[in-house]
């Protein structure tokens, strides 16, 4: 096992690995990272599962008896990437029943064409939570505005949640409140709130990449000195709010009643510029009680060269509001910034489950014609 993984475990950071796909998991290689890698949970996305599936032979069986079975192209995917997660959290179930509940979590992302519609994201939500059927399933539900009471709806449900696309400070307070509300609903709906798990994906380079172009336009001295800081920085002031919400009587309230905490999580913390040091948002963001999940290069460049020294965000608070007033001050429109994000992500979500119904479709067609 990797000793500076292992350090960074010990530090609090929970390692979870941003990948999944069906040879990862029939080759033994998943099982293979959980031991060696301190691997503690998997999530997934819709590009993801596109990329996955363009790929090998791995899906050719499943995608023949589907062919078979005359079944349309959604349903064809949901039964693909259900089978993905439910075999993962097979392989991480061990995990989960070691840390009570903790770790071991495997996540799939509703359909992000309902990103903008609360209602069809929780029928979405408790159709996936029914099929994957594992206690270690999370389900991803984007923090869009329109999926703040959806995440609270879930919640009451007594499913759980991984809030993903985060990148404002204040879209965090709202998601942190939503978490809130649906375990006080949950409560009253008779749900054990010890069984409920809950993480805010808070996205981290996709910050940087976003501010440092706008750094670039702007061309100044000030602006310069400021790149590839922003993502850190608001990341850990993101830490800062949990702290503080952490302390709410409110918080007080659902702790005493047997909740857990919903840990933030860094999302996008594979480096975009070449030029940083590919561990950056993993040694730049070590504190207890969170989660790094990682793509694989990511991974194996913490593994290697990784230097993970103790608390990296609570001692730099007033490093990151500096940071956060510098861009301010050379005229980084921080609002804009989360909200072109937000939309962009979204939209790529959009593009990447287009492209997968695309592949699917084309390989069923395929498989078709090969019957015919």
């Amino acid at each position: 096992m990797s000793d500076t993984l292992k350090k960074l475990s010990g530090l609090g950071v929970s390692i979870w690995l941003d990948d999944i796909s069906r040879e990862r998991l029939r080759s033994g290689n998943l099982e293979q990272l959980v031991k060696e890698k301190n691997v503690v949970g998997v999530t997934s996305n819709p590009t993801i599962f596109a990329k996955a599936l363009s790929k090998g032979d791995a899906y050719d069986e499943q995608v023949r008896d589907l062919t078979v079975r005359g079944v349309d192209v959604e349903e064809a995917v949901r039964a693909i990437t259900t089978y993905d997660i439910r075999w993962a959290a097979d392989v991480l179930r061990p995990v989960f029943d070691r840390t009570e509940g903790v770790d071991g979590r495997v996540s799939i992302e509703v359909d992000p064409r309902l990103a903008r519609d609360a209602e069809k994201t929780v029928a979405e939500a408790r159709a996936l939570w029914w099929m994957v059927d594992r206690p270690n399933l999370f389900i991803k539900i984007p923090a869009t505005e329109e999926g703040l009471p959806a995440i609270t709806a879930a919640l009451a449900d007594g499913i759980s949640v991984n809030v993903t696309l985060i990148f404002s400070l204040e879209r965090y307070g709202k998601v942190i409140d939503a978490y809130f509300a649906g375990l006080e609903k949950a409560r009253e709906n008779g749900h054990d709130l010890s069984k409920i798990e809950s993480v805010a994906s808070f996205f981290v380079s996709r910050v940087d990449t976003e501010i440092d172009k706008r750094l670039d336009k702007i061309g100044s001295a000030e602006a310069k000195e400021l790149r590839s800081k922003a993502g850190l920085a608001n990341a850990r002031l993101a830490y800062e709010l949990f702290e503080e919400k952490s302390r709410s009587d409110r918080w007080a309230k659902l702790r005493d009643a047997g909740a857990r905490p919903q840990r933030p999580l860094w999302a996008s913390t594979g480096v975009k510029d070449p030029n940083l040091p590919p561990t950056l948002y993993v040694d730049g963001l070590i504190a207890d009680g969170v989660v790094n999940t990682m793509p694989e290069a990511t991974l194996d460049a913490e593994a290697e060269k990784g230097e993970p020294a103790g608390d990296t965000v609570t001692t730099k608070y007033d490093d990151a509001r500096a940071v956060m007033q510098g861009l301010k001050d050379v005229g980084v429109d921080y609002d804009d910034v989360v909200r072109v994000l937000e939309d962009e992500g979204v939209e790529k979500f959009e593009v990447s489950w287009k492209e997968l119904l695309d592949t699917i479709s084309g390989e069923l067609k395929d498989k078709a014609g090969a019957r015919a």
